[in-house]
């Protein structure tokens, strides 16, 4: 190892614990520990481009152990990302550049959100599919346009979670070779050793995921870090780097310690440390001019990789002109369709389950956005997500567009967001409703991230039956709706359903939660795909002022639709109102929610077949809901229904009970 890199490697450890001196709180450990890797990777193997943070085939770079973010500021500060010493020193403060864990689309060059552990190396996996994908698609023999490995620097924590297993064991099945992971081995967590909780052979695990697995046992050295990365590159497997490290290395009193893990070295502590890496009496936020010139050298022959792709992209722009198309509409997102035109390729006339008329939809809507890449938890049969004639992904065909995840909701959801976040794709993943809870944690980053991510959530009510309360959402709906950036989409028929996926495939700014029955459904003459995607509409209505207002979403629709029929029998004005979006409808102008439910209106009635919390909003103090806050039973779907109360007389009864009748 130079000097040169040596004392690099050292600036970065004292800019990062500097960071997390000034904010009084962080994690100066992990990157005063990884800093050599960090340093390796960025320097001597990234093909990456400072001066273009979004070149299409920079290699990707996911910091999985997020909380080491002051790790990823002080190489965006040293390789000339934008990052500012003021901005180091802001570092944790309210509205800087430099947050608590890396976000993406906050900070220019963080690949992905990051912090729950096991997220990023999950996201990585997703990520490197995307490229595998893409290269097979778009690369001529003679010039190749993407090709571009996935890099990620993980610690003992993100391996612990049961996600990043899940999803290396589909990384292996699927030998994403262009997957490299750098395992940060310090054998400490905030607990103490990992001793405590985690004493399996690692490297033998991930042998058995069918990875290729590398280890090193000196973490400070470059050269061999540097041999490592480069033999990793010849695998026909995924890589993990096993580099034992010591966390808070350069910190004489806290090294090896939990202590450095996640608080700051304290001022005489951060002078010991400068004085034991050579760098006593160095001012704060400072790089010296040596490091600064070497850095320079680094960006220059950085930016000469995308200057040699240039090259060979503008050749293959010439040489294959249809290619050339195609592929920069996949990835700048450039597919378009009108809904009233989409809706006309339909005919659901007859009784339909939503998630039957979802697949009709999916297959109908990949001819327009042929970029779609997803695929289903195990459950394809039932979600009824397979894109017909497009093939199954795999080792043996990179072209497929069937995804199989196996029984691994948690990376599938993880791994939609890889794709999503590269670039080029439509993504999404699919499960049942219930199972939702297993996603929640990969759909919020989908949430943070504004990411298009579509997850289609079949068997959406009780009206699962047989299978019982493990498999009947209750609050699985309720919990979609407040989620920040979700839109939540719960058709009530086919064209309804139109519209749930003509929207979540244009949606740009977050992702769509499709809720689809596994139950047949009436088709109404009275709906329409374009009136949907306001969220809420009329569906029948009266003359006049109507005496109360009944709102619903999905399969419960058809019970506010036929008692407002028996309703006129008593001369009550219903005014019909299908849901399928509270997201939506709240987007919606002052004067069309009051169009929808005049204030003047108190008496309102909801129903739908989950907890009741997120319609009162609507119905308000004097209204009602007829829900389920209680779990459900296993028994054939229409007897739940009945049991539980939702049946056309029990809207009517609740109806007249509400305008005392």
């Amino acid at each position: 190892m130079s000097s040169i890199d040596n004392k690099t490697v050292n600036i970065i450890r004292i800019l990062s614990a500097e960071q997390v001196e000034k904010a009084k709180s962080g994690h100066p450990g992990m990157p005063m520990g990884s800093a050599p890797m960090a340093y390796t990777l960025w320097a001597k193997h990234l093909k990456h481009n400072p001066k273009d943070l979004e070149w299409v085939d920079r290699d990707r770079f996911v910091l999985s152990a997020g909380h080491g973010s002051a790790l990823l500021y002080s190489l965006f500060h040293l390789f000339g990302y934008g990052l500012t010493m003021e901005d180091l020193k802001n570092f944790r403060q309210f509205g800087s550049k430099t947050p608590g864990h890396p976000e993406y689309g906050h900070t220019d060059g963080v690949e992905t959100t990051t912090g729950p552990l096991g997220q990023g190396v999950s996201t990585a996996v997703g990520m490197a599919l995307a490229e595998e994908f893409l290269a097979k698609k778009f690369n001529k023999e003679d010039k190749k346009i993407i090709d571009h490995y996935t890099y990620a620097i993980c610690g003992d924590g993100c391996l612990m979670e049961g996600i990043s297993g899940e999803a290396a064991s589909l990384a292996g099945t699927l030998g994403l070779s262009k997957l490299i992971v750098l395992y940060d081995s310090n054998n400490i967590s905030i607990e103490g050793s990992t001793d405590l909780a985690f004493t399996e052979d690692t490297a033998k695990r991930y042998e058995a995921y069918n990875w290729n697995v590398l280890k090193l046992e000196d973490g400070n050295s470059v050269d061999e870090i540097d041999k490592a990365i480069t033999k990793a590159k010849k695998s026909d497997k995924p890589t993990l780097i096993v580099v034992k490290t010591k966390i808070g290395y350069g910190c004489p009193a806290k090294v090896g310690k939990s202590a450095a893990h996640g608080e700051p070295l304290g001022k005489d502590n951060l002078l010991e440390t400068k004085k034991f890496l050579g760098l006593e009496g160095l001012e704060d936020f400072t790089v010296p001019e040596d490091v600064k010139a070497h850095m320079q050298q680094v960006k220059e022959e950085l930016s000469a990789k995308e200057a040699a792709w240039e090259k060979t992209f503008n050749e293959y722009k010439k040489e294959y002109k249809d290619s050339c198309v195609e592929f920069e509409k996949w990835m700048n997102d450039e597919f378009t369709l009108d809904v009233n035109e989409f809706a006309k390729e339909f005919d659901f006339a007859s009784p339909v389950a939503t998630r039957n008329a979802s697949y009709e939809v999916l297959n109908k809507l990949v001819k327009h956005f042929p970029n779609m890449l997803g695929g289903s938890a195990d459950l394809s049969p039932s979600n009824k997500t397979v894109m017909k004639g497009k093939g199954e992904f795999s080792k043996e065909n990179r072209l497929g567009q069937n995804i199989h995840f196996g029984v691994r909701e948690q990376s599938m959801a993880a791994i939609a967001n890889g794709i999503a976040v590269h670039g080029g794709f439509k993504a999404f993943c699919a499960t049942f409703l219930i199972f939702s809870d297993y996603l929640k944690s990969s759909m919020r980053l989908s949430a943070l991230m504004k990411l298009p991510v579509t997850y289609v959530l079949t068997h959406d009510s009780i009206g699962v039956g047989e299978d019982g309360p493990t498999h009947q959402p209750i609050e699985q709906l309720a919990t979609l709706r407040s989620i920040p950036n979700v839109t939540d989409m719960r058709p009530a028929d086919g064209k309804e359903t139109i519209a749930a996926w003509y929207y979540a495939a244009t949606n740009k700014v977050g992702p769509t939660a499709l809720a689809l029955s596994r139950q047949n459904l009436p088709s109404y003459k009275e709906t329409s795909a374009e009136k949907a995607l306001k969220g809420a509409y009329i569906l029948t209505d009266t003359e006049g002022t109507p005496d109360i207002i009944l709102m619903a979403s999905g399969s419960e629709v058809e019970y506010i639709y036929e008692a407002a029929k028996l309703l006129k029998e008593y001369n009550v004005k219903a005014r019909v109102i299908s849901m399928p979006s509270m997201k939506l409808y709240e987007k919606q102008s002052e004067e069309y929610k009051e169009s929808l439910m005049p204030k003047e209106v108190k008496a309102r009635l909801a129903v739908e077949a989950a907890c009741t919390m997120p319609w009162y909003k609507y119905v308000g103090l004097d209204g009602k809901v007829i829900g389920r806050d209680e779990f459900g039973a296993s028994a054939p779907g229409e007897i739940l229904y009945k049991e539980f109360g939702f049946t056309i007389e029990n809207v009517l009864q609740t109806a007249l009970q509400i305008l005392n009748k």
